[in-house]
């Protein structure tokens, strides 16, 4: 896919079509995007669903096991 400028008519009710290549490749499944407004300029952002489970395992909570959940929030959280 290349990347660069295209020129596009507005319709009169202001609509534009996306470009095929751009809507396979970044909405995929979506049919949503943010619109990002400046001054003078239209963003337009793919909206996507995080993917969580990359950081299932990026916090260490320097526990091998939690057998009671009750007390190791209140070690955690450090509650008397």
């Amino acid at each position: 896919m290349s990347y660069g400028v295209e020129v596009k008519k507005v319709d009169k009710q202001g609509r534009i079509t996306l470009p095929s290549n751009w809507k396979k490749k970044e909405l995929k499944d979506s049919d949503e995007v943010f619109i990002i407004k400046e001054k003078g300029i239209l963003k337009i952002i793919p909206k996507k669903k995080p993917d969580l489970t990359k950081y299932f395992d990026s916090v260490d909570l320097d526990v091998d096991f939690i057998e009671e959940w009750e007390e190791f929030e209140r070690e955690f959280y450090e509650i008397p």
